[in-house]
């Protein structure tokens, strides 16, 4: 049984959209549904899809996501939307998945198609570093940033910090197809990890703050841009 929640304000679109899900073949399915923010937090049930409108009365979608995200790392938010720029302010929490209004059957069916092909086989790259703490495998998703510091590079992860063997530049180099980039002479960073940059400054999803260099600050900020564009356009195909 697949648990979702559709949260819009707009009640026609609220019901059209329930109306699809619920003619959706491929996986049996329990739906709620909801008309505000509010009330979807409030409701303190644990879902694996939520279709979210961003532009709502009272909590917008964007603010409802970030508060879900505290509680709920691994559900598979799908904003809906009637605005094609949203992204400088939706991909802090991780988006899923966009749909534009009106919504239609094939653009739900696909999402829902795509979100049900990750959770039957969870995408993971997991990569090996030589570290002075011995050979370490750590998921891509779980590092933040490479730091050189004190003539070492140290790698932060969720679960804890490591101390690699190699010159920050060559890792630097080595990360980048992995959608690392540097954004000052001493750190690499993971796009997927960050949450938002403020002037020179980049925040990162474990509060950490990296500094961005001036020298380097178009080519990141167009890095990031590519990268946040690029992950939109892979959730639409099909």
């Amino acid at each position: 049984m697949l648990n979702i929640a559709i949260c819009d304000d707009e009640i026609n679109v609220l019901n059209k959209t329930k109306d699809i899900i619920e003619s959706y073949e491929k996986q049996n399915l329990s739906i709620a549904t909801f008309s505000s923010g509010e009330d979807l937090i409030a409701s303190n049930f644990s879902f694996d899809i939520i279709f979210l409108d961003i532009d709502m009365g009272g909590i917008n979608g964007i603010d409802t996501a970030k508060l879900i995200r505290k509680k709920d790392k691994k559900v598979k938010i799908i904003y809906v939307t009637n605005y094609t720029d949203y992204t400088s302010s939706a991909f802090s929490v991780h988006a899923f998945g966009y749909i534009l209004k009106p919504v239609n059957e094939n653009q739900i069916y696909h999402q829902l198609d795509e979100a049900l092909s990750y959770m039957n086989e969870e995408i993971s790259e997991v990569l090996e570093f030589n570290t002075i703490e011995g050979v370490v495998r750590v998921d891509l998703k779980d590092i933040y940033y490479f730091e050189y510091k004190l003539r070492k590079v140290i790698m932060k992860t969720n679960q804890d910090t490591y101390t690699i063997k190699q010159k920050i530049s060559d890792i630097g180099k080595n990360m980048e197809e992995y959608n690392f980039v540097m954004p000052h002479k001493s750190f690499s960073v993971n796009l997927y990890n960050v949450k938002s940059v403020k002037g020179y400054d980049i925040y990162m999803m474990d509060g950490s703050v990296i500094p961005l260099s001036q020298k380097k600050s178009t080519q990141f900020r167009n890095s990031l841009n590519i990268y946040l564009s690029n992950k939109i356009e892979r959730n639409r195909r099909g």
